[in-house]
């Protein structure tokens, strides 16, 4: 964690001050500093917090120099500092303290105050914050404050039991300073708890020789029949004592700083980064819809006892593929073609593999009706070829858009499917032909002087077919075509995008005209618009050109019905038909 954590303490000779100081380093220690460890010991400390067991081992207690509080360091001036080390920590000359933290290569540096000019101004202002105008109701307990320039900081105040120091107590503070403000709130029970935990230590070791001095020589008794004296006098004869005095421990900066350390750690630890999803895509939305609707078919099936008739007639579902080889149809998803899917990825691999068989033009021409809801039908022999091809075309669009019939011998018609495949036999109506509502792929065997070059060595390579792409309404080169398309063949062409990054391109542009397709349903659909409306907004999603249109009214019938009832239940209300009159 990219934070510091400091303890501080309120001089009443100097005002608040900073006593020590632990920070990240995730780069090398600066020039000169030591190696050697004191203790030689690991450190470890072991955590359950919200069911995750977190380790912290720490190599703790290498000297690091230029810790030391000498004239050239930022802080305070010697002159400042208080008799008896009231107002330091760590004795002239000591180098300080520094922990290895082997799993991660990050150091652990505790000093009395940074050494960094910019950190030194931080802290010191975030000490003197917490020790005068950011204290909570009894001046002892947590409290969050900070901005964007100088930090955020979780402070922690609290008193020190002192039988010298004026109401016998000495009031100290632990800070947490860091720059990601939601990342400190969210770690604030745990700092709390661990920072509560440290702060009861000290405490309890300042209560025991508390009440020793107590026992042996009553402060109270002894103050009240001494004669006045005047404050200032005796304020400058009491200078506060250090915090290794009032709790007897002469370890005290070394555990600090290795809890300070771990607490570091511990608290890096505890928060990872989550992708969060959002809400279910149209998609999503779709396929968990065909997925019930089998369901209640295959209990129905399984509840009936009487025989279904034969239907001449293949049922085919949105995003599903039914295959018909005979009059009778098969209800059951392909799952031959399944077993054959290592095959079929050596034949059409991808959207770009196909650009490139194909060529530029055909495949502009076979991917502007794939996205215009147009029949497409591929007439071939090879089975696995057409099916590969169908899956590589359905990419680019919504499930909901997708009818396909992966393999007829008889020609369907267009409201019953937008992919067909058909045996080479078939004969297709002439009107079809001459449609500009459909077009047609022949794969034939190809010439020798038509050989495809082989693009990539495949286990079945597709230098022995022809492929002729035709229709009734072809697509003039410099047409401008819808926009998704003209993005799809830039993302296609760019050799530095990998097939992958061209897929999940494809699934941020369907989204994106998805959600276009949503406003566009509910604009004409719900709220019923006039035609001039209407047109406003396509000029506001930059879909006013016809293929635009085209596209967007195709894409409207890949709507999931959830999404479709959700919209005429909510927002046809009394409440919106008001505020629209």
């Amino acid at each position: 964690m990219n934070a510091i954590v400091a303890l501080c303490h309120f001089c009443e000779l100097h005002g608040p001050r900073t006593l020590f100081c632990t920070e990240v380093l995730h780069s090398p220690l600066p020039q000169g500093a030591g190696s050697g460890d004191i203790s030689g010991q690991n450190e470890q400390a072991e955590e359950e917090e919200g069911g995750i067991q977190m380790s912290s081992r720490i190599r703790s207690h290498s000297p690091a120099e230029g810790a030391s509080a000498d004239s050239s360091s930022p802080g305070p001036k010697k002159s400042d500092m208080c008799e008896a080390s009231g107002c330091r920590s760590l004795a002239g000359g000591h180098p300080g303290y520094v922990s290895h933290d082997k799993e991660t290569s990050i150091k652990y540096v505790s000093h009395q105050h940074p050494n960094h000019p910019q950190l030194f101004s931080i802290v010191r202002q975030a000490c003197v914050r917490s020790l005068s105008c950011e204290v909570c109701p009894g001046r002892e307990g947590p409290i969050f404050f900070g901005d964007e320039q100088h930090g955020f900081v979780f402070s922690h105040t609290f008193f020190i039991k002192d039988s010298l120091a004026r109401g016998f107590q000495r009031w100290y503070s632990i800070i947490t300073i860091m720059m990601d403000r939601i990342y400190l709130i969210n770690s604030w029970p745990f700092l709390l708890g661990k920072i509560r935990g440290i702060i009861d230590e000290l405490q309890g070791k300042a209560l025991k020789v508390f009440e020793a001095e107590q026992f042996g020589c009553p402060q109270r008794a002894q103050r009240m029949n001494t004669a006045f004296t005047p404050f200032l006098h005796q304020r400058n004869g009491n200078a506060a004592r250090s915090l290794t005095s009032l709790t007897n421990d002469e370890n005290l900066w070394a555990c600090l700083h290795t809890s300070f350390a771990w607490l570091l750690k511990a608290c890096g630890s505890r928060l990872t980064e989550k992708l969060l999803e959002g809400a279910p895509t149209e998609d999503t939305l779709v396929q968990m819809e065909k997925l019930a609707d089998l369901k209640e078919e295959s209990e129905g099936w399984d509840g009936s006892e009487e025989e279904e008739k034969p239907s001449s007639q293949p049922d085919v579902v949105e995003g599903q593929e039914l295959s018909k080889s005979s009059p009778e149809t098969s209800l059951v998803p392909d799952c031959n073609s399944w077993n054959v899917a290592h095959r079929r990825l050596s034949v059409f691999r991808s959207l770009r593999h196909m650009r490139q068989v194909l060529g530029a033009s055909a495949f502009r021409m076979l991917a502007w009706h794939v996205l215009m809801g147009n029949q497409v039908i591929w007439k071939a022999r090879d089975r696995d070829l057409v099916q590969s091809a169908f899956d590589v075309l359905r990419t680019m669009l919504p499930i909901g858009c997708v009818r396909i019939i992966p393999y007829s011998d008889q020609y369907e018609e267009a409201y019953r499917c937008n992919f067909l495949g058909l045996s080479p036999h078939v004969q297709i109506p002439p009107h079809i032909l001459s449609s500009e509502f459909a077009v047609l792929v022949e794969v034939r065997a190809a010439t020798r002087s038509s050989l495809y070059p082989t693009l990539f060595d495949d286990e079945q390579s597709l230098n022995k077919y022809e492929f002729v792409v035709t229709s009734g309404s072809p697509v003039a080169a410099d047409r401008v075509g819808p926009t998704i398309l003209n993005k799809i063949e830039a993302a296609l062409t760019n050799q530095n995008l990998s097939v992958d990054v061209v897929d999940q391109c494809l699934v941020c542009l369907k989204e994106e005209w998805m959600n276009k397709v949503k406003v566009l349903f509910k604009f004409t659909k719900v709220d019923s618009r006039p035609k001039e409306d209407t047109q406003k907004l396509l000029s506001i999603l930059g879909a006013a050109e016809e293929d635009n249109v085209k596209l967007l009214k195709f894409w409207m019938t890949g709507l999931s019905k959830t999404y479709k009832s959700h919209l005429m239940s909510t927002v046809r209300s009394p409440t919106s038909s008001e505020s629209r009159n």
